[in-house]
């Protein structure tokens, strides 16, 4: 059984809610949507990340909308990850192995797709572990 998730108050993130102008409670609320919408893909795709685009979702609903923040953190399969993510900074195991195999299979795309030159592939490669890198500093 889970335990319940206490709702999110709406004088966090920097502030209340109601301080914040319309027009930039919308833009982070189309953002929230646009990366869950990201996230549900990359549930189905190896190459695509699920837990960043959540982490971020959660991020901007936590500053447009109490509402989907509380609903997104009580999620059954999202909101466990979530939770520990902002209690801990954590990153389950699960998640830092598909973030290496995402990466891997996104750099070789990525170079039998473009044919870089040496210094783009380096770059891109340092860019991709130092991501890498950091998932896997994260506890789990």
């Amino acid at each position: 059984m889970s335990t319940p998730v206490p709702p999110v108050s709406e004088h966090h993130a920097g502030g209340s809610l109601a301080s914040r102008s319309a027009w930039i409670r919308g833009v982070y609320l189309v953002l929230g949507l646009f990366f869950v919408a990201l996230g549900i893909v990359g549930a189905f795709l190896p190459v695509l990340p699920t837990t960043p685009f959540m982490i971020l979702a959660a991020a901007c609903f936590a500053r447009s909308s109490v509402r989907l923040e509380n609903w997104l953190l009580a999620h059954k399969r999202f909101g466990p990850t979530l939770r520990e993510w902002r209690a801990r900074g954590a990153v389950p195991r699960r998640a830092k192995f598909a973030s290496l195999v995402g990466t891997s299979i996104g750099y070789v795309l990525f170079w039998l797709g473009s044919s870089p030159g040496p210094l783009l592939a380096t770059v891109v490669a340092l860019l991709m572990l130092g991501g890498v890198a950091y998932v896997f500093s994260r506890p789990s």
